[in-house]
């Protein structure tokens, strides 16, 4: 019995379709990764997701996709508020798309969501703001930290309950980590719920099954 399960699982995987024979080639943050194989650069999630290219150079090129460099701080005015962490400021007359770094708001659709970003506007909007660059992800936003003189729009969030410290990408922030517990101690915003259901969860079980 289980040599016959064995090869039904084989001939399972031999006749899916490529697409789905998924590889062990990690992704970098625009979601793609040079094939070594085909000699090309392909890329699985974001919005060139199925595309491929000869170089990543090329994609950048053709696609329009600017990498902002690690460390580079910009100054620019808040043009729109997508969500609670992601928001447009300009720069040289161009929006760059901004998510907010080591933060995690609700989704729009969650408890909480629809506050998270009407807290980020009346903070924001309309507001000229300075943006640290910590990365850029997969989709080409900037990742980075949002400055309202002093004080940090991603630590306010926090403080606040209306994000979450996003520990997968910020495990070693010791005051997003503080600002937290502190939050969840005093049951502000978002943790005035019972159990609360991290943003990230949400997602992934709001994605559309195959």
């Amino acid at each position: 019995m289980p040599r016959r399960l064995s090869l039904l699982a084989l001939a399972l995987l031999l006749s899916a379709p490529p697409a789905l024979q998924a590889h062990k080639a990690k992704l970098d943050r625009f979601g793609c990764h040079h094939d070594r194989k085909a000699g090309s650069y392909h890329c699985h999630e974001g919005r060139l997701a199925g595309k491929t290219f000869a170089s990543k150079e090329e994609m950048l090129r053709l696609s329009g996709e600017k990498a902002q460099p690690a460390g580079k701080r910009f100054e620019g005015k808040v043009v729109a508020v997508l969500d609670g962490d992601t928001l447009d400021v300009l720069e040289g007359g161009r929006a760059v798309r901004v998510r907010l770094y080591g933060v995690d708001c609700p989704e729009k659709s969650q408890a909480f969501g629809q506050k998270a970003k009407q807290f980020t506007s009346g903070l924001a909007f309309g507001k000229t703001v300075k943006v640290e660059v910590h990365d850029t992800d997969r989709y080409g936003r900037a990742v980075g930290e949002v400055f309202l003189g002093e004080r940090s729009l991603n630590r306010e969030l926090v403080f606040a309950g209306l994000a979450w410290w996003y520990q997968r990408y910020a495990a070693d922030d010791a005051e997003l980590e503080r600002l937290e517990a502190e939050a969840r101690a005093a049951k502000r915003g978002l943790w005035a719920d019972k159990a609360p259901t991290a943003p990230w969860f949400f997602r992934a079980k709001s994605k559309p099954s195959a």
